[in-house]
């Protein structure tokens, strides 16, 4: 089992840029699925975006073009450089762990994830 630890969420003006990491305390599988979800106040938690092991990307259409997700293996880190901010990107951004998906269809599924951070507040102002 491993503990994913988010920082770097923050108020923004729209237009603006965010970068937030994810620190996964624990031993990783040689193979794993990291991403990044959100929630925002009354709506269900959506996947952003997530990247495997290997380095294969998949972004939500939302956020594809204006998010990069990346990791650095070495330092078991995991990060979301968010630019061109909307308000609606406000949100809980959450990094989440796991060691096996079954498909490309649930990659962005909660429900695919078996480990979860505290989360980070990303509030983005018009």
């Amino acid at each position: 089992q491993v503990q994913p630890v988010e920082s770097g969420g923050g108020s923004v003006p729209s237009g603006g840029s965010l970068r937030l990491s994810c620190t996964v305390v624990g031993t990783r599988t040689s193979t794993f699925w990291m991403a990044w979800f959100r929630q925002a106040a009354g709506k269900k938690r959506e996947g952003v975006a997530a990247i495997y092991s290997g380095g294969q990307t998949i972004y939500a259409h939302s956020v594809q073009g204006r998010f990069t997700i990346s990791q650095d293996n070495d330092k078991n880190m995991l990060f979301l450089q968010m630019s061109t901010l909307k308000p609606e990107d406000t949100a809980m951004y959450y990094c989440a762990y796991s060691r096996r998906v079954p498909s490309w269809s649930v990659v962005l599924d909660p429900s695919s994830y078996n480990d979860w951070g505290q989360g980070t507040q990303v509030t983005v102002s018009s």
